[in-house]
């Protein structure tokens, strides 16, 4: 169960903090329209991944027999991770200029993070393999992990739209480049693990 927790927790901080087309339209809608429509496009994944949840589970749960098939899947999602963590150690801060852009904020939302493919690779090489194993802890450790998953990914890009909204400067300043390199640092420890749980 602590597992689960720590796994939803770390997954959906660093998915929400890291750099990407729906944080990037959080903040340009929070730039350009107020705080109220970058918290509108931070609630997206409430709506997208569910979706990919469902195809990626059907998809692994055809698999459960294929030992190997899921050790490369594991492999995969380690490398993923590992990608994640790095992308989170070269981070220095976003670039706060806004694009010229209409309102209607969650569709805007659901549209980029419905063609982004990180969520795809998230969902079908780390997220679903944790889910199937938390299945041995029963119901409520899965449902844990994806409560906490997307209350840290929302929280964080609706608490960043906050931030953008009062503070520019804190996009570009030392805490958002230490809490980068924080969760970096549990990306690259999860990696590890899931690595060797490939293997």
């Amino acid at each position: 169960m602590i597992s689960l927790l720590s796994a939803g927790l770390i997954f959906g901080l660093s998915a929400g903090f890291s750099p990407g087309p729906l944080l990037m339209l959080v903040i340009s809608q929070t730039l350009q329209h107020g705080i109220k429509e970058g918290v509108k496009v931070a609630a997206a994944p409430l709506l997208t991944d569910l979706p990919i949840i469902i195809a990626s589970l059907a998809v692994l749960s055809r698999l459960a027999d294929f030992k190997p098939v899921l050790g490369l899947i594991s492999l995969a999602g380690g490398i993923f991770v590992a990608y994640m963590a790095w992308g989170n150690f070269r981070t220095s801060g976003l670039e706060t200029a806004a694009n010229p852009a209409a309102p209607k904020s969650l569709l805007r939302g659901v549209a980029a993070n419905a063609l982004n493919p990180h969520p795809y690779l998230f969902w079908l090489t780390v997220g679903g393999p944790t889910m199937i194993g938390g299945w041995r802890e029963g119901f409520s450790g899965v449902f844990l992990f994806l409560a906490v998953f997307f209350v840290c990914i929302v929280g964080s890009k609706m608490l960043i739209a906050v931030l953008v909204g009062r503070s520019k400067q804190f996009l570009k300043g030392r805490v958002y480049r230490g809490i980068m390199v924080a969760l970096g640092i549990l990306l690259a420890l999860l990696a590890f693990f899931l690595i060797r749980e490939g293997f």
